[in-house]
């Protein structure tokens, strides 16, 4: 998972109601992969790719706040959104290129990218009688954020942990059987820091301009719900919810993962992982076994029969003799924030290194 996506949901999770403007801020964030199947699915394949051997290895953001423009700044990229212009652009350090693309376009690009992928799920040929149709398909959505009372000292700074659950739920109605797509973040939030106000009020602004509430997430999850009837309820529910944060994560422990009892994956602070937990997590072909398949719209996975429980006593991550694993954790992610600052920020941030080549951007369905 990129930064920039970590980036994104640290926004989610910061959509609170703010009235200011923005001035000059810095921060920084260290994101690391520290655990999960697809972590060790990456580090299996390498011996093959210097890019997968340096998967789990951390890296440094900093995010540079000057009025209405914000730079998120890595060793490899480099994103500048600018509230003004209304425009993202993206740099490439290594490829020494960049690409600039306005809020209308990639609205445009992802209302696109949704008509693709539901002409190609059209064109999908009839599925076998035993698998589930999609019009006996009926999705579920639920968001919710818990204040456990858990306190640590986290350099130095005394913090809360407040859990976030983000679950997706799809139930044949006729087999009764259902499958879920499960997002869990652990934060560890301090009361206040000076400042810091202006961030939020940024993604406020620019969530507003893109019309997307939920644009926190990293993905078009608003156009998903569209497709639900429980749409408009989620969305509400997820706005709700996201009042009971108080206050500025400085770590978050974000896991991602499939669920086939329709619980919530266990938080990090609940269910550590062990050492080495990236080897010892439930394959994809155990998972495929387990009857947990990748939620991506129009493909939900489907499990066990809800008249038929998984057996409590086994251990909710189990991928032994146990019994069934009930769980899967596909990615777990760590992101601390520090070295806050309100000092003058640097207008060269902001700009197009020197030497820079204009290219377009990737069209939506492909790699850049």
């Amino acid at each position: 998972m990129s930064c920039r996506l970590q980036h994104a949901l640290l926004a989610l999770a910061l959509a609170v109601p703010a009235t200011l403007y923005a001035g000059d801020y810095t921060y920084q964030q260290t994101t690391q992969i520290t655990g999960g199947s697809l972590l060790h699915m990456m580090k299996t394949v390498g011996m093959f790719s210097s890019q997968a051997r340096h998967i789990g290895d951390p890296i440094v953001s900093t995010i540079y706040l000057k009025d209405n423009r914000l730079a998120n700044v890595s060793p490899d990229n480099i994103e500048i959104i600018d509230l003004d212009k209304e425009t993202i652009t993206q740099i490439d350090v290594q490829k020494k290129t960049y690409t600039v693309m306005t809020f209308a376009q990639m609205k445009q690009a992802i209302e696109t990218a949704n008509a693709q992928m539901q002409q190609q799920a059209a064109q999908q040929p009839a599925q076998p009688a035993a698998s589930p149709d999609a019009q006996n398909v009926k999705a579920s959505f639920d968001v919710k954020v818990r204040n456990t009372g858990a306190q640590k000292a986290i350099s130095g700074l005394e913090s809360s942990e407040s859990i976030m659950t983000l679950m997706m739920t799809a139930t044949d109605t006729q087999t009764q059987q259902s499958g879920s797509m499960a997002v869990t973040n652990d934060m560890w939030m301090v009361p206040e820091i000076p400042g810091y106000d202006q961030v939020r009020d940024f993604y406020k602004r620019f969530g507003e301009k893109m019309s997307d509430a939920t644009i926190g997430l990293g993905f078009d999850f608003s156009k998903l719900l569209s497709q639900n009837p429980a749409a408009g309820q989620a969305l509400n529910d997820m706005a709700g919810e996201m009042q009971k944060l108080k206050g500025v994560p400085i770590l978050q422990v974000m896991r991602m993962g499939t669920t086939a009892n329709g619980q919530p994956l266990p938080a990090a602070s609940e269910a550590p992982l062990p050492p080495d937990a990236s080897g010892n997590g439930p394959s994809a072909g155990q998972v495929a076994k387990a009857g947990i398949s990748s939620m991506i719209p129009g493909h939900f996975g489907f499990g066990k029969k809800k008249d038929n429980p998984p057996d409590k006593s086994a251990d909710q991550n189990s991928n032994g003799g146990q019994g069934q694993a009930t769980s899967a954790i596909l990615m777990e992610t760590q992101i601390a924030t520090s070295n806050f600052s309100s000092a003058p920020v640097d207008p060269s941030h902001f700009e197009i290194p020197p030497g820079y080549r204009l290219v377009q951007p990737p069209a939506p369905g492909t790699r850049p």
